[in-house]
């Protein structure tokens, strides 16, 4: 649970430019600067103070297995013990440490074929645990990965997510001659891994990802065992293929959303498809699944103040259909986007 201020984000400007490397963490500056309209030299001055601040970090989430809500109820002093367990799991998206019930949830990337071995094995034994329960994702209406702060226009949004090989270099030296190299012995990469369909260079290359998002391709190359060439071009199709998301990292308080909350949805089956449109078109939704369980949809909000929460609960155009809400509010965040909180890290 980071408790860290937002000092160093001075305004909106600064508020853009975290928007744009959420939506493409290994934007150039220049990129940046282009989409926003703002002169290079102020983005690369304002992004380099933001990611040295550590407020603002990117990251590489290697996208594989079934996504699994996990909530838990603890014994009294033990909800930061338990959520610790589950956020130091490298299969945990997020976790988060709740007000009511349950006292912490958080989101696993499990297949289905090892759900028994969690839900029977791996998960009575997590430290402080009085109660857990499992709701499988059968649907995600939105992600953390999707999620977009209302900050920027369409357009600017537009320019930002066309994957352009050459446009992802983060180093400041020029990039490689030709997007797509010639191949040679060296880009005959090994037989994929079997269990998550990714070769070993591919998972050395994510592993240092997760670390460092911005890191160069010629650190990406030396890591994997690789060229620099070939790490630009595996980069390249594992984000085409969808198979990683590389974004920044940050409290929703950075962008003047500091109050978040979980929400448990119940609508009768026939309308749920509408509530979930209806939670769709809200920047403040930013994380929302169909999920199995009697209340069909979870949601994780981010709003400005608690005024702004209870008028979302209460008075939102999504409520239309909907029979039930109960509402917990995030009291603190052990991990976000598959990386860890600083002091989930000491």
């Amino acid at each position: 649970m980071d408790a860290r201020q937002p000092g160093p984000v001075a305004d909106s400007l600064d508020r853009r430019i975290i928007s744009a490397l959420q939506i493409d963490g290994r934007a150039s500056w220049h990129r940046i600067a282009t989409a926003l309209g703002e002169a290079e030299r102020t983005v690369v001055r304002r992004g380099t103070r933001l990611l040295d601040s550590g407020l603002v970090r990117i990251g590489a989430m290697a996208l594989h297995g079934r996504s699994t809500v996990v909530g838990v109820r603890c014994a009294p002093g033990q909800a930061r013990v338990a959520a610790s367990a589950l956020a130091r799991r490298s299969d945990c998206v997020f976790t988060h440490v709740l007000t009511g019930s349950p006292d912490c949830v958080a989101e696993l990337l499990c297949p289905r074929e090892q759900l028994p071995s969690l839900v029977m094995d791996e998960l009575p034994g997590l430290p402080g645990m009085v109660e857990t329960f499992t709701l499988p994702v059968l649907r995600h209406i939105r992600t953390i990965r999707e999620w977009h702060s209302g900050l920027l226009t369409d357009d600017e949004i537009a320019a930002l997510a066309r994957l352009r090989p050459s446009d992802h270099s983060a180093s400041p030296s020029p990039p490689s001659s030709g997007d797509v190299p010639s191949s040679s012995a060296e880009d005959v990469l090994p037989p994929a891994d079997m269990a998550h369909g990714i070769s070993r260079p591919d998972r050395l290359l994510l592993n240092a990802l997760a670390e460092d998002g911005r890191c160069t391709y010629e650190e990406l190359g030396r890591v994997a065992g690789v060229s620099e060439a070939t790490a630009r071009r595996r980069l390249g199709a594992l984000r085409r293929e969808g198979r990683v998301r590389i974004r920044a990292v940050i409290e929703p308080a950075l962008l003047g959303l500091p109050v978040e909350a979980m929400l448990w949805v119940r609508a009768a089956p026939a309308k749920a498809e509408a509530v979930a449109a209806a939670l769709a078109d809200s920047v403040h939704v930013r994380y929302a699944s169909f999920v199995t369980g009697e209340r069909q949809i979870l949601v994780l909000a981010a709003l400005p103040s608690e005024s702004a929460l209870y008028d979302f609960v209460t008075r939102g155009p999504w409520l239309r259909d909907v029979a039930s809400v109960d509402t917990s509010l995030v009291i603190g965040s052990l991990k976000r986007g598959g990386m860890l909180a600083r002091r989930a890290r000491d």
